[in-house]
């Protein structure tokens, strides 16, 4: 079984979006990709996206049937994705099972890209996603 290969996101969490904006967006110049609210700022770093959360709006269920992505938090459970291209999602699927650790969710996104997740043993919100979910 080959490691992961790579980091398609990673999520901080931040209750000041304004303040985290700034000092991402601003001070270290990351690209904004969009802002949702109070819940969320995304940006892009090359080939990988960096994810602030307000911990508090990110640990309410979710919203959408179609992409029942797992809550997580500070104060609970965090988030990192790593990078597979769909073929390797089966291979994974299959790995996972073998040791008895369960799918939580496994979809296709409306870009067409299919993510699988499953929790570390830490209560940690670990996904296995298609590149494309971010970059063409």
């Amino acid at each position: 079984m080959q490691p992961p290969s790579a980091i398609l996101e990673t999520a901080l969490y931040c209750p000041d979006l304004d303040a985290a904006q700034h000092f991402y967006g601003t001070v270290l110049g990351l690209p904004l990709i969009t802002r949702a609210g109070n819940r969320h700022l995304f940006f892009r770093l090359s080939q990988s996206v960096l994810l602030i959360f307000n911990p508090a709006e990110t640990r309410l269920p979710a919203r959408n049937p179609a992409m029942p992505v797992p809550s997580h938090g500070a104060t609970g459970p965090g988030h990192l994705c790593f990078a597979a291209t769909r073929p390797e999602l089966d291979t994974w699927r299959a790995h996972l099972t073998a040791h008895q650790i369960p799918i939580e969710a496994e979809f296709d996104w409306p870009s067409g890209a299919r993510s699988l997740y499953i929790r570390d043993p830490a209560g940690n919100s670990v996904e296995f996603a298609e590149p494309r979910l971010w970059f063409d």
